[in-house]
Protein backbone atom coordinates (compact mmCIF):
# COMPACT_ATOMS: atom_id res chain seq x y z
CA UNK A 1 0.00 0.00 0.00
CA UNK A 2 1.30 3.49 -0.85
CA UNK A 3 2.03 5.94 2.00
CA UNK A 4 0.59 8.83 -0.03
CA UNK A 5 -3.09 8.46 1.04
CA UNK A 6 -2.09 8.31 4.71
CA UNK A 7 0.15 11.38 4.41
CA UNK A 8 -2.61 13.23 2.55
CA UNK A 9 -5.07 12.34 5.31
CA UNK A 10 -2.55 13.52 7.90
CA UNK A 11 -2.16 16.90 6.22
CA UNK A 12 -5.93 17.41 6.00
CA UNK A 13 -6.40 16.27 9.57
CA UNK A 14 -3.80 18.68 11.00
CA UNK A 15 -5.18 21.55 8.90
CA UNK A 16 -8.68 20.80 10.20
CA UNK A 17 -7.48 20.76 13.83
CA UNK A 18 -5.82 24.14 13.37
CA UNK A 19 -9.02 25.64 11.94
CA UNK A 20 -11.03 24.29 14.88
CA UNK A 21 -8.56 25.58 17.45
CA UNK A 22 -8.00 22.08 18.83
CA UNK A 23 -5.23 21.22 21.29
CA UNK A 24 -1.80 19.85 20.50
CA UNK A 25 -1.11 16.22 19.68
CA UNK A 26 1.90 14.10 20.49
CA UNK A 27 2.68 11.52 17.78
CA UNK A 28 4.81 8.57 18.76
CA UNK A 29 6.16 5.85 16.50
CA UNK A 30 3.14 4.03 15.08
CA UNK A 31 2.62 1.44 12.36
CA UNK A 32 1.05 2.91 9.24
CA UNK A 33 -2.26 1.05 9.72
CA UNK A 34 -2.60 2.39 13.28
CA UNK A 35 -1.89 5.94 12.11
CA UNK A 36 -4.54 5.63 9.41
CA UNK A 37 -7.05 4.42 12.01
CA UNK A 38 -6.27 7.39 14.27
CA UNK A 39 -6.74 9.79 11.38
CA UNK A 40 -10.18 8.33 10.66
CA UNK A 41 -11.07 8.84 14.32
CA UNK A 42 -9.81 12.40 14.19
CA UNK A 43 -11.92 13.20 11.14
CA UNK A 44 -14.97 11.90 13.01
CA UNK A 45 -14.19 14.31 15.83
CA UNK A 46 -13.85 17.19 13.39
CA UNK A 47 -17.24 16.44 11.82
CA UNK A 48 -18.82 16.31 15.28
CA UNK A 49 -17.32 19.69 16.20
CA UNK A 50 -18.74 21.20 13.00
CA UNK A 51 -22.17 19.66 13.57
CA UNK A 52 -21.94 17.05 10.79
CA UNK A 53 -22.96 13.44 11.54
CA UNK A 54 -20.25 10.80 11.38
CA UNK A 55 -20.76 8.01 8.83
CA UNK A 56 -21.98 4.71 10.23
CA UNK A 57 -19.17 2.49 11.41
CA UNK A 58 -16.70 5.31 12.20
CA UNK A 59 -14.79 4.55 15.42
CA UNK A 60 -14.86 6.83 18.50
CA UNK A 61 -13.23 10.23 18.20
CA UNK A 62 -9.51 10.61 18.83
CA UNK A 63 -8.55 12.14 22.19
CA UNK A 64 -5.91 14.89 22.19
CA UNK A 65 -2.79 14.39 24.28
CA UNK A 66 -1.63 17.83 25.45
CA UNK A 67 2.06 18.57 25.31
CA UNK A 68 3.69 19.58 28.60
CA UNK A 69 3.80 23.36 29.15
CA UNK A 70 7.07 25.03 28.19
CA UNK A 71 6.34 28.24 30.07
CA UNK A 72 7.42 28.44 33.71
CA UNK A 73 4.92 29.38 36.37
CA UNK A 74 5.60 31.05 39.71
CA UNK A 75 2.18 30.31 41.14
CA UNK A 76 2.60 28.33 44.32
CA UNK A 77 6.40 28.67 44.30
CA UNK A 78 8.09 30.18 47.33
CA UNK A 79 10.28 33.25 46.94
CA UNK A 80 13.89 32.64 48.02
CA UNK A 81 14.06 32.85 51.81
CA UNK A 82 16.95 35.32 51.74
CA UNK A 83 14.88 37.99 49.99
CA UNK A 84 13.63 40.78 52.30
CA UNK A 85 9.92 41.03 53.03
CA UNK A 86 9.90 44.86 52.94
CA UNK A 87 10.02 46.89 49.75
CA UNK A 88 12.99 49.20 50.20
CA UNK A 89 15.42 46.51 51.41
CA UNK A 90 14.18 44.29 48.58
CA UNK A 91 14.85 47.00 46.01
CA UNK A 92 18.30 47.76 47.41
CA UNK A 93 19.28 44.10 47.24
CA UNK A 94 17.94 43.75 43.68
CA UNK A 95 20.08 46.65 42.47
CA UNK A 96 23.17 44.49 42.97
CA UNK A 97 21.72 41.27 41.52
CA UNK A 98 24.13 39.06 39.55
CA UNK A 99 21.93 35.94 39.30
CA UNK A 100 22.19 35.69 35.52
CA UNK A 101 24.48 36.92 32.71
CA UNK A 102 22.13 39.84 31.92
CA UNK A 103 23.76 41.66 34.85
CA UNK A 104 26.99 41.90 32.85
CA UNK A 105 25.53 44.09 30.11
CA UNK A 106 23.04 46.27 31.95
CA UNK A 107 23.39 49.94 32.76
CA UNK A 108 21.25 49.50 35.85
CA UNK A 109 18.57 47.28 37.34
CA UNK A 110 15.04 48.39 36.46
CA UNK A 111 13.12 47.43 39.58
CA UNK A 112 9.86 49.40 39.72
CA UNK A 113 7.92 52.61 39.39
CA UNK A 114 4.83 53.83 41.22
CA UNK A 115 3.58 53.26 44.73
CA UNK A 116 4.28 50.10 46.79
CA UNK A 117 0.83 50.69 48.31
CA UNK A 118 -0.86 50.57 44.92
CA UNK A 119 -4.22 48.96 44.19
CA UNK A 120 -3.04 47.69 40.80
CA UNK A 121 0.24 45.97 39.94
CA UNK A 122 1.27 46.06 36.27
CA UNK A 123 3.79 43.39 35.27
CA UNK A 124 5.53 43.87 31.92
CA UNK A 125 8.16 41.79 30.16
CA UNK A 126 11.71 43.25 30.18
CA UNK A 127 13.38 46.67 30.10
CA UNK A 128 14.26 48.27 26.79
CA UNK A 129 16.99 50.79 26.04
CA UNK A 130 15.09 53.74 27.55
CA UNK A 131 14.35 51.79 30.71
CA UNK A 132 17.93 50.58 31.01
CA UNK A 133 19.14 54.18 30.77
CA UNK A 134 16.60 55.67 33.19
CA UNK A 135 16.13 52.80 35.65
CA UNK A 136 12.34 53.22 35.32
CA UNK A 137 10.00 50.71 33.64
CA UNK A 138 7.67 51.74 30.82
CA UNK A 139 9.15 55.04 29.70
CA UNK A 140 9.24 56.39 26.16
CA UNK A 141 6.39 55.94 23.69
CA UNK A 142 5.21 52.60 25.11
CA UNK A 143 5.17 54.03 28.63
CA UNK A 144 3.14 57.05 27.56
CA UNK A 145 0.65 54.75 25.83
CA UNK A 146 0.37 52.66 29.00
CA UNK A 147 -0.24 55.83 31.03
CA UNK A 148 -3.07 56.82 28.65
CA UNK A 149 -4.66 53.38 28.91
CA UNK A 150 -4.50 53.50 32.70
CA UNK A 151 -5.87 57.05 32.76
CA UNK A 152 -8.86 55.86 30.70
CA UNK A 153 -9.94 53.81 33.73
CA UNK A 154 -8.97 56.39 36.34
CA UNK A 155 -5.55 54.99 37.31
CA UNK A 156 -2.18 56.67 37.71
CA UNK A 157 1.28 55.21 38.28
CA UNK A 158 1.97 57.97 40.80
CA UNK A 159 -1.08 57.28 42.95
CA UNK A 160 -2.65 53.89 42.40
CA UNK A 161 -0.36 51.72 40.24
CA UNK A 162 2.87 49.80 40.86
CA UNK A 163 4.80 48.89 37.70
CA UNK A 164 7.54 46.30 37.24
CA UNK A 165 8.77 43.67 34.78
CA UNK A 166 9.34 39.93 34.75
CA UNK A 167 13.02 40.64 33.90
CA UNK A 168 14.84 43.42 35.75
CA UNK A 169 17.80 43.81 33.34
CA UNK A 170 17.67 44.59 29.64
CA UNK A 171 18.30 41.63 27.30
CA UNK A 172 20.85 42.54 24.59
CA UNK A 173 19.25 44.14 21.57
CA UNK A 174 15.84 43.99 23.26
CA UNK A 175 15.59 40.29 22.42
CA UNK A 176 13.04 38.06 24.14
CA UNK A 177 13.95 36.83 27.64
CA UNK A 178 15.31 33.29 27.81
CA UNK A 179 13.72 30.68 30.10
CA UNK A 180 16.77 30.56 32.38
CA UNK A 181 16.73 34.35 32.70
CA UNK A 182 13.05 34.31 33.62
CA UNK A 183 13.72 31.57 36.17
CA UNK A 184 16.64 33.52 37.70
CA UNK A 185 14.54 36.67 38.02
CA UNK A 186 11.21 35.17 39.06
CA UNK A 187 12.09 35.21 42.76
CA UNK A 188 12.28 39.01 42.69
CA UNK A 189 8.87 39.26 41.04
CA UNK A 190 7.38 36.71 43.40
CA UNK A 191 8.51 38.73 46.42
CA UNK A 192 7.40 42.02 44.83
CA UNK A 193 3.88 40.69 44.45
CA UNK A 194 3.88 39.49 48.06
CA UNK A 195 5.16 42.84 49.39
CA UNK A 196 2.90 45.07 47.31
CA UNK A 197 -0.11 42.78 47.80
CA UNK A 198 -2.21 44.50 45.12
CA UNK A 199 -5.96 44.20 44.72
CA UNK A 200 -5.52 43.24 41.05
CA UNK A 201 -2.61 42.29 38.77
CA UNK A 202 -2.42 43.29 35.10
CA UNK A 203 -0.04 41.13 33.05
CA UNK A 204 1.16 43.06 29.99
CA UNK A 205 2.64 41.06 27.12
CA UNK A 206 3.09 37.38 26.36
CA UNK A 207 5.90 36.49 28.77
CA UNK A 208 4.22 38.15 31.72
CA UNK A 209 0.81 36.67 30.93
CA UNK A 210 2.11 33.14 30.46
CA UNK A 211 4.35 33.26 33.55
CA UNK A 212 1.61 34.52 35.88
CA UNK A 213 -1.18 32.33 34.52
CA UNK A 214 1.07 29.31 34.03
CA UNK A 215 -0.59 28.73 30.64
CA UNK A 216 1.40 28.15 27.46
CA UNK A 217 -1.23 29.80 25.25
CA UNK A 218 -1.01 32.67 22.76
CA UNK A 219 -1.81 36.04 24.32
CA UNK A 220 -4.73 36.60 21.96
CA UNK A 221 -6.40 33.50 23.41
CA UNK A 222 -5.46 34.29 27.02
CA UNK A 223 -6.93 37.77 27.12
CA UNK A 224 -10.58 38.50 27.85
CA UNK A 225 -10.80 36.38 31.02
CA UNK A 226 -10.21 36.90 34.73
CA UNK A 227 -7.58 34.62 36.20
CA UNK A 228 -6.32 34.20 39.74
CA UNK A 229 -2.75 34.58 40.91
CA UNK A 230 -2.74 32.91 44.33
CA UNK A 231 -6.09 34.48 45.14
CA UNK A 232 -5.45 37.87 43.49
CA UNK A 233 -7.53 38.64 40.37
CA UNK A 234 -5.37 38.70 37.24
CA UNK A 235 -6.16 40.28 33.87
CA UNK A 236 -3.90 40.02 30.81
CA UNK A 237 -3.54 42.31 27.81
CA UNK A 238 -1.25 43.25 24.93
CA UNK A 239 1.98 45.14 25.51
CA UNK A 240 1.67 48.85 24.59
CA UNK A 241 4.75 48.54 22.37
CA UNK A 242 2.84 45.92 20.37
CA UNK A 243 -0.13 48.29 20.08
CA UNK A 244 2.15 50.93 18.55
CA UNK A 245 3.09 48.41 15.86
CA UNK A 246 -0.36 46.92 15.29
CA UNK A 247 -3.44 49.13 15.60
CA UNK A 248 -5.75 46.09 15.21
CA UNK A 249 -5.11 45.29 18.87
CA UNK A 250 -6.19 48.71 20.13
CA UNK A 251 -9.86 47.78 20.52
CA UNK A 252 -9.16 44.46 22.30
CA UNK A 253 -6.79 46.28 24.66
CA UNK A 254 -9.43 48.88 25.44
CA UNK A 255 -11.82 46.02 26.24
CA UNK A 256 -9.20 44.48 28.54
CA UNK A 257 -8.94 47.73 30.48
CA UNK A 258 -12.71 47.92 30.78
CA UNK A 259 -12.61 44.40 32.22
CA UNK A 260 -9.87 45.56 34.60
CA UNK A 261 -12.03 48.47 35.75
CA UNK A 262 -14.97 46.15 36.42
CA UNK A 263 -12.74 43.87 38.48
CA UNK A 264 -11.37 46.75 40.54
CA UNK A 265 -14.70 48.54 40.99
CA UNK A 266 -17.48 45.98 40.51
CA UNK A 267 -20.20 48.40 41.64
Amino acid sequence: MSDRPVLSDLARFLRQREELGAGSLVFVSLPRDDLARLLREGRARGRAAQGSPAPAGDPPALRSVPTPPTVPSIQGAAAPSELPSEHEPLRELALGCVRCPLSEGRTQVVFHDGSPDARLMVVGEAPGANEDASGVPFVGAAGKYLDLLMASVGLSRRESVYICNVIKCRPPGNRNPKPDEIAACSGWLKRQIEVVNPEVILAVGTFSAQLLTGKDIALGRLRGEIYSYEGTPLVVTYHPAALLRNSRWTRPSWEDFQLLRRVMDPT
